[in-house]
């Protein structure tokens, strides 16, 4: 169908929304893309739902091009499905959950592993039916705290996700691995400048894991990327180079210190230097951060206590994106009240394993090394307290906020930070599933095999936005060919006589087999159509103007910015050859 200006539902605006934090934002709200219902929710126009329409064709044809299955379930699923797989509670407060006339609990699907289990429970019985993958591109569901950026962080979004069974990890790591592939020819047919990362697996649970990113200024996601090798991580999975353990044997002994008003590792620091202990800086202090956990469906929370450098800050994202689904918060005074013997501001790990709190610490905090720390006393503190001597934490956690010139696990090369928006994710997710729901096949013995999963996840609407965000300047959107809600935008740049030559044309530019807009509105200036042209993007603008006369036409690359003379006649052959 040829679109046309003239009669397509679209009005573009000159002011941007005043909600508006992100370029995509802005733009796809001018461009007349998308319009706001309420924090979150968005109704798609019909350029916009276009551009959304062929995202879903190009993740469609490459998930088929692997063997995947379409399925496609509801989004209105019983309490007792994510009740059976503990996500009822898990979720917390980002499920929508609601009760029909009955007074039956349901809940709007986040997403939809429980179904998908199901769904092969009750289909297949027999080894010889794996493995298989089934996928649907569906709308989810979760209550954001603080849905922002347009429909970059929604509460309501499109996303295709599917699943893989197989009957061994053999299996699951050649499901992984095609997958992978997928999403790779996916986000280049897209357009996307993307980076794929190490990243944690979180509430879904498994093993490998990985993210796609799309580096962009205005990410959520934070990523470091080595400069010396091809080393890429989300910054709640990224691992940094630490010091070699020591020898707890060749340290000195621990010794109390008398430190009146040292509340702060800086204070604590200017102390040391009037001591004669020799030169103590802020990376040889050991700051104990008290914060709270809180298992999903408990009433209470539980103290933990994380170890870090002093020269360092704790990053409370990177740490509850490990202990996920578990909730951790910085302590408050009244979490700290319950247990009078942590004295703030000189709190160390020689109390915790007495007082049962739980102490985990960085991998900084290597093995052996000494370090002067709080000795749970008002005013004093402890030099050379030993990891292994003095204290042992109750396990690892990378809990410190990384910078820009850490040290690459794998090469020692610089680590350098950057920010992106997840497109795509990969899991390894194993047999949690399959446990939860009985999931088995019966093997050629007649032995049950319990069936082993993958998870891989791409935000679909969300991919609109990201690609808004990495195809636009300072006039607007400059979609990328594949997922542009039209080939050319042909634009009448004058009266009767140019509106009929710009009909023609793009009637016989459809007839070519490309997709065309064409600005045929009488009455409107050329200057509100280009600025119209410019603002929606369409990769290729052809203006039908005052040289119409001779036989030219002008063609526009959008993105380059590049402006051709061709004659009329050969437009068509120039562009769909």
């Amino acid at each position: 169908m040829l679109l046309r200006m003239s009669t397509l539902f679209l009005r573009t605006k000159r002011e941007d929304p005043a909600d508006a934090e992100v370029p995509s934002h802005r733009l796809l709200v001018r461009a007349g893309y998308v319009r706001r219902v309420a924090p979150g929710i968005y109704s798609w126009l019909p350029l916009g739902y276009l551009v959304l329409r062929n995202i879903e064709r190009v993740v469609r044809e490459e998930m088929e091009r692997i063997g995947a299955q379409e399925v496609h379930f509801p989004a209105l699923i019983p309490r007792e499905i994510f009740e059976a797989s503990g996500r009822w509670a898990d979720y917390g407060d980002g499920l929508f959950r609601l009760a029909d006339r009955k007074g039956a609990d349901y809940l709007l699907a986040p997403t939809h592993e429980e179904l998908f289990t199901l769904l092969v429970k009750g289909e297949y019985t027999s080894y010889k039916d794996y493995p298989l993958v089934l996928f649907q591109i569906q709308t989810k569901y979760r209550d954001e705290a603080r849905p922002r950026a347009g429909i970059l962080r929604g509460r309501e979004f499109v996303m295709k996700d599917s699943y893989s069974f197989d009957l061994d990890d053999a299996g699951l790591q050649v499901a992984y691995d095609l997958h992978r592939v997928a999403y790779i020819r996916t986000f280049e047919r897209l357009g996307f400048d993307y980076r794929i990362v190490f990243a944690v697996s979180g509430a879904m649970g498994g093993s490998s894991s990985e993210e796609f990113l799309a580096p962009t200024e205005y990410g959520e996601d934070t990523f470091v990327e080595c400069t010396d090798c091809d080393y890429a991580a989300n910054t709640e999975a990224v691992e940094i180079a630490v010091p070699e353990p020591q020898d707890p044997a060749g340290q000195p002994a621990a010794k109390v210190l008398d430190t009146p008003n040292t509340p702060t590792i800086a204070t604590l620091v200017a102390v040391l230097g009037e001591q004669g202990l020799g030169e103590f800086t802020a990376a040889d202090t050991l700051k104990n951060v008290v914060l709270k956990t809180r298992r999903p469906g408990a009433a209470e929370w539980e103290l933990l206590v994380v170890g870090v450098p002093g020269d360092r800050e704790i990053d409370l994202k990177r740490l509850g994106g490990q202990l996920e689904p578990v909730v951790v918060a910085q302590a408050e005074p009244a979490d700290l009240a319950r247990e009078p013997r942590l004295v703030k501001g000189y709190i160390g790990p020689q109390l915790f394993s007495e007082i049962g709190v739980r102490y985990l610490v960085d991998p900084l905090v290597v093995p052996g090394s000494a370090w002067v720390t709080g000795a749970n006393e008002a005013d004093q503190h402890a030099a050379f307290v030993v990891r292994g001597r003095d204290f042992t934490p109750d396990g690892e956690i990378g809990a410190v906020e990384i910078r820009d010139g850490d040290r690459c696990a794998r090469c020692g090369g610089r680590l350098s930070i950057a920010r992106g928006i997840e497109i795509g994710h990969i899991f390894q997710l194993g047999r949690k599933f399959a446990d939860a729901f009985g999931l088995d096949a019966l093997g050629p013995d007649g032995k049950p095999i319990r069936i082993t999963m993958g998870s891989y996840g791409i935000g679909v609407s969300r991919a609109v936005a990201a690609l808004a965000e990495q195809h636009h300047d300072a006039q607007g959107l400059c979609w990328p060919r594949e997922i542009a809600p039209a080939d050319v935008h042909v634009v009448a740049a004058g009266k009767s006589e140019q509106i009929e030559a710009a009909l023609r044309l793009a009637e016989e530019l459809q007839a070519a087999g490309l997709r065309v807009l064409v600005d045929d509105r009488a009455g409107v200036s050329p200057g509100v159509k280009f600025t119209d042209a410019e603002l929606i993007g369409i990769p290729t603008i052809v203006v039908v103007g005052r040289r119409l006369g001779e036989g030219i036409v002008e063609v526009r690359d959008r993105a380059a910015g590049e402006r051709e003379d061709v004659p009329l006649a050969d437009v068509v052959g120039r562009l769909s050859g």
